[in-house]
């Protein structure tokens, strides 16, 4: 009889421990899940910021160029269509969260002079996106820059 009621107490004692460490847990689960969720973002705004300053440094002053003048004869990109061709590429997010600044560092054009020597230009595209987590109600703003060479 002794042996019947020390099991019986011990299955209370699991069902004790049990509802202390399962809310843990899941909670536990939840966060690594949303963790990995806002890497995922972050890598995206990331490759956006690369992908719109490559745009940008191909599609310069000499992109703009006439055929004659080894350009292609098409207009060069401006602050307006590196966002259109960022908000493009950025697939899953909030279009309307992301936020695209470009600037170049004198201007779109290949090269640029400075007394008796040519520096060459740059272009530094910065994306930013308001990220508002799934278990988290104040929100994250993702951001990444991404500076390149004028190629084009």
């Amino acid at each position: 009889m002794l042996r019947r009621h020390r099991r019986d107490q011990r299955r209370g004692a699991a069902l004790v421990e049990a509802a202390l460490v399962y809310p843990v847990l899941f909670l536990l689960i939840i966060g690594v899940i949303v963790g990995g969720l806002g890497v995922v973002r972050h890598n995206q705004v990331a490759l956006l910021a690369r992908e719109g300053s490559r745009y940008a440094s191909v599609h310069g002053a000499d992109y703009a160029k006439s055929l004659s003048e080894g350009g292609t004869g098409n207009t060069a990109a401006t602050t307006t269509t590196i966002q259109d061709y960022v908000r493009g590429k950025a697939a899953g997010l909030d279009t309307t969260q992301v936020t695209v600044a470009t600037t170049w560092n004198t201007s779109n054009a290949l090269t640029h002079t400075s007394g008796s020597s040519t520096i060459q230009n740059t272009v530094s595209v910065t994306v930013s996106y308001a990220w508002i987590p799934e278990a988290y109600f104040g929100g994250v703003t993702l951001t990444s820059t991404s500076v390149m060479a004028m190629s084009y």
